[in-house]
């Protein structure tokens, strides 16, 4: 034997396995292979201060006393049918609550929409001004925002930059040589 200070053996009576990797039980502190490391498997005598299961309830989510010989299934029963807080209406809770406020439109969103200018909370379709008929400010907030209201307003409105000359091969980019 080469290496006699590697590894350990298992601690199980009748495997005595030397592991290279051996585990130490958390609850007992012995030490094992692979093959007993589990409780049952060594017969662990301090299983029981780590082998607790707290049972939960399914109405209300919240954890369950049980005490040493009781059967957690009936506990959680009992629970459920005297001490349970589960409230039906508490766990269904409306998402969309936000109403938009255009006349006739019936939409509800998620989040609030709050217009800049009005401060109207209004539905994803009705969030732009020119979309619920704002009455908010007479003002446009900036150049783009005025040349839409320009846009919207006069159908014959041209921008001054654009130029309606028909696309040819001659021409890249709208630009023409």
């Amino acid at each position: 034997m080469e290496l006699p200070w590697l590894g350990q053996h298992c601690s199980e009576r009748t495997c005595k396995q030397l592991d290279f990797l051996p585990l130490k039980c958390d609850a007992c502190g012995e030490v094992f292979c692979k093959d007993h490391i589990r409780y049952d498997e060594h017969k662990c005598s301090s299983a029981y201060k780590k082998n607790v299961q707290v049972p939960v309830c399914p109405l209300c989510n919240t954890p369950i006393p049980v005490q040493k010989g009781e059967i957690p299934d009936i506990v959680v029963g009992a629970h459920m049918d005297k001490d349970c807080k589960y409230n039906p209406a508490q766990q269904k809770q409306k998402i969309f609550t936000n109403k938009c406020t255009k006349p006739g439109c019936k939409r509800k969103e998620m989040m609030k929409v709050v217009c800049e200018q009005c401060g109207g909370s209004f539905c994803i379709k009705h969030r732009h001004p020119l979309d619920h008929d704002c009455r908010g400010s007479s003002q446009p907030i900036s150049k783009a925002g005025y040349a839409a209201l320009m846009r919207a307003s006069h159908p014959s409105f041209k921008s001054p930059g654009a130029t309606g000359a028909p696309s040819n091969g001659n021409c890249q980019h709208n630009r023409c040589r």
